[in-house]
């Protein structure tokens, strides 16, 4: 009887021990996972909004501070158009000489010769004074040389008599190519302009 109760005995203190030893560890145990918990972690950062987020948001960045003010973008307005200056037409070329031709109707000469413009040449008893000769102008359909011509009648005086006076016949323009236009006629000569040739120097 008193064996089974010796052992029972220390049956029970063996139990008390093994529960108050599990205590204690599990006592140490708290208080180490107590000190190593893991100290609050910082608020993380919010993320940035997806690029979807921000279409159609508009994003005003901060003007410069020594930077221009912008422009008004209001039109400036327009200069008067310059006026249009008139187009002249071409100038007809001038020449230096005029080559004509005359014929005696009496003795069915005919003689052509150069005139040189204002100085007077004599055929006969004719006297010729170009005034001026000149070609069509570039724009113009029709190519002519045309010369302004004066003729004097100014015979020539038989020794010891007087000389008769001179007299105007013909002034007037005459075409090359229309000499019928303006042909100089009398009983005695008829006389044209053939050409112009030499131009002369620009005034």
């Amino acid at each position: 009887m008193d064996r089974r109760f010796r052992l029972g005995l220390v049956g029970a203190v063996a139990g008390l021990g093994a529960f108050a030893a599990a205590g204690l560890a599990g006592a140490q145990q708290g208080e180490t996972v107590g000190n190593q918990l893991p100290s609050a972690a910082p608020p993380a950062a919010p993320a940035p909004a997806p690029d979807s987020a921000l279409k159609g948001v508009e994003t005003t960045a901060p003007a410069d501070e020594g930077s221009a003010p912008p422009e008004d973008d209001a039109p400036a307005p327009s200069a008067k158009p310059a006026a249009a200056k008139p187009v002249t037409p071409p100038s007809r070329p001038r020449y230096g000489i005029a080559v004509l031709e005359a014929i005696d109707k009496v003795t069915a000469e005919t003689m052509r010769f150069e005139a040189p413009i204002g100085q007077p040449i004599r055929y006969k008893s004719l006297v010729f004074i170009v005034h001026a000769c000149e070609t069509s102008a570039s724009d113009e359909t029709f190519q002519d040389a045309i010369a302004h011509v004066e003729i004097i009648s100014a015979p020539q005086s038989p020794a010891g008599s007087p000389a008769p006076a001179p007299r105007q016949l013909f002034r007037g323009w005459m075409y090359a190519n229309a000499p019928g236009l303006n042909l100089f006629q009398n009983p005695a000569y008829d006389a044209w302009v053939i050409a112009c040739k030499t131009a002369s120097p620009p005034a």
